[in-house]
């Protein structure tokens, strides 16, 4: 189970408390906007394996919406920080970068050894 600390609050949420908004810092469609650039901002996100960074509403708690960055494939939490953020902060972006070089995993999921027989 997914624990995520509220940024807002401070809570340690379980994920049956918080509920899922899907990838952060993307453009989200206007009603002004044309049926492909809908279709784009609808059907088409990155689904990476690696870091991911999602939206997360702290439904039970404070009902403030957060962001929170992870890994999709171990569901390991590197950190969360407001929604109003417009990118992620640095020193989460840091922290980030320092896992992911200590676990031998690059930040789209694959092994070192992985992405170098890849190559050949």
């Amino acid at each position: 189970m997914l624990r995520l600390r509220c940024p807002v609050c401070g809570m340690l949420a379980e994920e049956t408390e918080l509920h899922a908004g899907g990838e952060a810092h993307i453009v989200r469609a206007t009603a002004g906007d044309s049926d492909a650039e809908f279709e784009a901002y609808m059907f088409l996100r990155k689904n990476v394996k690696g870091v991911v960074f999602e939206r997360w509403l702290h439904q039970y708690g404070c009902g403030k919406w957060f962001h929170a960055a992870r890994n999709s494939t171990s569901h390991q939490i590197y950190g969360t920080y407001p929604a109003q953020s417009a990118e992620p902060p640095a020193a989460l972006l840091e922290t980030i970068a320092a896992a992911v070089s200590d676990s031998g995993i690059t930040e789209s999921g694959a092994s070192a050894a992985d992405e170098s027989t890849n190559d050949s």
